[in-house]
């Protein structure tokens, strides 16, 4: 890890929002991407923007893997779920060491920021911030129970799981932080009550009708996808659910989130490679999911001059990636820790 004050790399860099390929030298001076100028020398190296997981349960790492089964309610429906029962028994020490542990995870695959919605109240952000102290990432809380007041914003369930939406949105609008809701998980049924709204984020829109989409897009929210999670909870088995094709044809924004850690490792890489696989999306396209949700932390995420510097290492030497005649779909379907020699992030 490089903390960003001077740093100079030269490679095959990935520029821009539009991805292109050239071979570059990039300055970093004060944490800042001061210049990226042509080179001329063999590109031994790939400069990639890091990645941002624009939805996680970091908590839900205490309970990974436990053998459990029942309905999307009884495992996850706030208040009384499985995870909010095992949430409410676990000692803080070993609530923050697991986040701890799940934040590193996320670092060694290239992940260098997050956007959590965390359960336990102002107690539990307070949590959470502990648990990420002194790593090179500065997580965004999505407080719930209270948490919102005491963190960047509310991260509220679907909004017929909460008695006070109305309530919690007013108070986070009036203190300008943010507002993201899930939505449209399992079925369509609350996601024209959360539109009404107008959160910043909602999260998952698996089974949104047309028209929701189109309204979605029309109000330029957008909307994190956990593909992963939505196949293994089984609230699809489709490549039409969660609608990536639809939304890109729509011309709508989605990011990638990793959602439970209980249930799928928050690994972005992993992320890529299954969506490729499923949904069949442009490279470039599924790339920018995993980059552009760094614009809930005020910056792009992209390689430009001027931006903070969030970006990835790679040698590709060190496996079969040598061979790669795309990189963006090298990136995307084959990428892992083994590969990422260096993260060059900004912290201020």
């Amino acid at each position: 890890m490089q903390t960003a004050a001077h740093y100079v790399v030269t490679g095959r860099a990935l520029l821009g929002e539009d991805l292109r390929e050239e071979d570059v030298t990039i300055t970093v001076s004060e944490g800042i991407i001061s210049s990226i100028e042509p080179s001329s020398r063999p590109a031994e190296r790939w400069i990639v923007p890091a990645f941002f997981n624009a939805h996680t349960h970091l908590g839900d790492t205490v309970a990974m893997d436990l053998p459990a089964r029942g309905s999307l309610a009884d495992l996850v429906k706030p208040p009384n779920g499985l995870k909010h029962r095992i949430l409410a028994a676990t000692p803080r020490t070993e609530l923050v060491r697991g986040m701890r542990a799940s934040i590193i995870a996320m670092l060694a695959t290239g992940t260098t920021g997050f956007a959590d919605f965390r359960e336990g109240g102002a107690d539990g952000v307070a949590a959470l911030r502990e648990a990420a102290a002194g790593l090179d990432c500065r997580p965004i809380i999505l407080g719930r129970e209270g948490g919102e007041e005491v963190s960047d914003g509310a991260g509220i369930s679907s909004v017929h799981d909460v008695a006070n939406a109305e309530e919690t949105v007013t108070n986070a609008r009036a203190a300008g932080k943010l507002v993201a809701f899930h939505a449209g998980e399992k079925n369509p049924d609350d996601v024209d009550d959360a539109l009404a709204f107008e959160p910043d984020l909602l999260v998952h829109c698996t089974h949104a009708t047309d028209a929701q989409l189109r309204r979605i897009v029309d109000m330029d929210i957008p909307i994190a996808v956990c593909p992963r999670s939505n196949w293994l909870l089984g609230v699809t088995a489709s490549a039409a659910h969660p609608p990536i094709a639809r939304i890109l044809e729509l011309g709508g924004r989605f990011y990638f989130g990793t959602d439970n850690v209980m249930f799928v490792q928050p690994d972005l890489p992993r992320e890529m490679a299954f969506s490729a696989t499923i949904f069949r999306a442009p490279p470039e396209e599924i790339l920018r999911a995993a980059i552009s949700g760094a614009r809930m932390a005020g910056r792009s995420g992209y390689l430009e001059v001027g931006q903070k510097a969030h970006f990835l290492v790679i040698n590709p030497a060190k496996s079969n990636l040598s061979f790669s005649k795309d990189i963006r779909s090298t990136i995307v379907k084959r990428l892992d820790s083994s590969s990422i020699c260096q993260t060059v992030l900004t912290m201020q």
